[in-house]
């Protein structure tokens, strides 16, 4: 493995802005962002220690042939997206799409992933005046540096997917040479929603891999369609994660939904549970099922998202934006912290924080804790009229 530099937290947060048919608009992120896709596709541990010794033997290149034909025939545009990155990057397609299957191809061999603990932590508030969605984006800590911000306006001539969309605007936060959806992110039509990685202890090659889901998300137009996104009916996901999301543009009383997806058991789609948070109300979630009942792989994932939700059960129930702030910048747990940054030798680190305010309409991203500096950038959120 290469020696990985340590630079320390950069104050930095690269922003593309692209239009174009979905080649076009992965190649552009792809030649702008090549030399941190190099970077990271060299020392990513997951990568290079689990995923490509697993995709060279005969189960591992099955299960990637299998769940690529797969997403190859619901979700084309998403492939030929990763493809203009691939390319606009001069990288290997495989190399990327295996950071799409995650563990899923690890488990393909029989073998137990090591699940490391990578993941979130997500507060969503909805008290009268602050309706806020905040979001620690955790990561193993080579990924620090080597993330950007894609703001995207991808228009097709025909309908495209088992969805047939044709015009699709977003901004999303992405890991080096990942698809934009499986951070936090917005779309045009008002959807606002966050991530955490959920660890079942079953994988599902020949699914759809939830990166592929969360992709697709960033077309949801309202609940009803986000459900059926995430159900992916007829095919179901490969594995599972929750997703944290509201709809600005939605009629009445604000309302916050945490979704719980798990991999296809025995069906042909994915499990699903939700949960709302109605005004007056708030919800957290971390990196562990706290209402489906899926076996989940056990180890570092799950202490690290129990020490996270009992640091949250030492407050207050919050109140304000600045409560969500407070929160998600503490850092009084000894060995996991929900701000996690204590040196070089971290396996996983905080990346960024985001704060949206769903009535101010701001998308605030912070490259450190956000207690103690000022936002890197406030987006607006520009929704379609």
């Amino acid at each position: 493995m290469p020696v990985v530099e340590y630079l320390g937290r950069r104050q930095c947060i690269p922003i593309i802005y692209t239009r174009g048919t979905h080649y076009e608009v992965g190649f552009d992120v792809g030649r702008t962002f090549g030399a941190i896709i190099q970077n990271f596709l060299e020392i990513a541990t997951n990568l290079n220690e689990e995923f490509l010794p697993a995709y060279n033997t005969s189960a591992g290149k099955k299960a990637y042939e299998d769940t690529l034909n797969c997403v190859k025939t619901n979700f084309p545009q998403y492939v030929q997206e990763l493809e203009g990155i691939a390319d606009g990057a001069k990288v290997p397609f495989h190399k990327l799409f295996l950071l799409h299957m995650d563990n899923i191809v690890v488990s393909a061999t029989e073998k137990t992933p090591e699940v490391k603990p990578v993941g979130c932590s997500t507060i969503c508030l909805n008290e009268p005046g602050q309706e806020i969605l905040g979001h620690t984006e955790d990561a193993l800590s080579e990924v620090l540096n080597h993330f950007y911000l894609v703001s995207a306006h991808i228009i097709e001539e025909k309908p495209q997917g088992r969805w047939g969309v044709k015009e699709e605007r977003f901004t999303s936060l992405c890991y080096a040479g990942h698809l934009p959806g499986y951070t936090m992110s917005y779309n045009h039509h008002g959807l606002v929603f966050s991530i955490n990685t959920l660890g079942a202890r079953k994988l599902c090659p020949g699914k759809t891999p939830r990166h592929f889901i969360t992709r697709a998300l960033l077309t949801a137009e309202n609940l009803m369609q986000a459900q059926k996104i995430l159900r992916d009916p007829g095919v179901g996901a490969g594995d599972g994660c929750s997703i944290n999301m509201t709809f600005l543009n939605q009629e009445g009383d604000r309302m916050f939904h945490n979704a719980e997806m798990g991999p296809v058991d025995n069906a042909n789609e994915s499990q699903l549970n939700i949960m709302t948070a109605s005004p007056g109300e708030y919800l957290v979630h971390c990196n562990t099922y706290l209402r489906l009942r899926i076996p989940e792989c056990q180890g570092l994932m799950q202490d690290s998202s129990i020490s996270r939700l009992e640091a949250f059960g030492k407050y207050s129930a919050p109140k304000t934006k600045r409560d969500v702030i407070n929160m998600l910048g503490d850092q009084s747990g000894s060995q996991y912290k929900v701000f996690q940054e204590s040196g070089p030798q971290d396996i996983v680190k905080t990346i960024a924080v985001g704060i949206f305010d769903c009535i101010e309409k701001t998308w605030s991203v912070y490259a450190d804790n956000p207690k103690k500096v000022e936002p890197s950038v406030v987006i607006p959120l520009v929704l379609k009229k």
